[in-house]
């Protein structure tokens, strides 16, 4: 029972961490090469890491989708270190008012501002690109960028605020649930669980006495 209950708390932590590494805002640091559209089927696989269609638009199984071609300065250890230059390709879709919560509508001017910092020449153009996900090639997952912005060169590092502000948050609230629910079990559940342990005491010693009791009037028969 302890071993499953450990391995239980494994699989639901390896759930969450999943979870808020694939919904928490990334910043990479990459020069836009192109862009472009294609138009993409989705497969009953594929379709969850997609965001819904433009805002104002019908959602069809089948649609034209934003990409952003980038070269990217690759990084390991949540940015710490940083290695060399590799290809990535981004999705630019808006996220409206649902999952997960960006609130992006401007998907349209997101690509003309990526058009507008392409750099294939010297001297290169360097940009931050804000996005969430991850890029699965085998499964045509591409990670979806929120905002993009240049920067003065490849060496900037930027500093992870909002995730940690994000980690304090959750943090905090964790703590405030789990102060909330050992508070209510020493109120409410500890002492009704001793209630029917006293109440199941009582039961067994009455049991046990009417059993002496039959014991003893069958006792009386015996001798006779």
């Amino acid at each position: 029972m302890r071993n499953a209950r450990r391995i239980l708390r494994i699989a639901l932590f390896l759930i969450i961490g999943l979870w808020l590494h694939y919904v928490m805002p990334h910043r990479d640091v990459a020069r836009v090469t192109s862009t472009e559209i294609i138009r993409t089927d989705f497969s009953n696989f594929n379709r969850m890491f997609y965001a819904q269609a433009d805002s104002g638009t019908v959602e069809n199984p089948t649609r034209d989708l934003r990409l952003i071609n980038t070269e990217r300065k690759a990084t390991y250890f949540f940015g710490l270190i940083r290695g060399g230059n590799e290809t990535m390709v981004y999705r630019n879709e808006d996220t409206g008012w649902i999952y997960p919560p960006y609130f992006k509508f401007d998907s349209s001017d997101l690509q003309a501002e990526s058009a507008a910092l392409i750099s294939t020449s010297e001297p290169q153009q360097w940009v931050v690109i804000t996005h969430y996900g991850w890029r699965v090639r085998w499964a045509s997952i591409y990670p979806n960028a929120v905002s993009i912005r240049p920067v003065e060169s490849e060496d900037y590092r930027p500093f992870p605020w909002v995730n940690l502000l994000i980690f304090a948050l959750l943090l905090t609230g964790f703590l405030f649930l789990r102060a909330m629910w050992r508070q209510f079990r020493e109120r409410t559940v500890d002492p009704l669980a001793d209630k029917v342990g006293d109440q199941y005491d009582h039961v067994s010693a009455d049991l046990s006495e009417r059993k002496g009791r039959v014991s003893r009037w069958l006792g009386t028969w015996r001798k006779k």
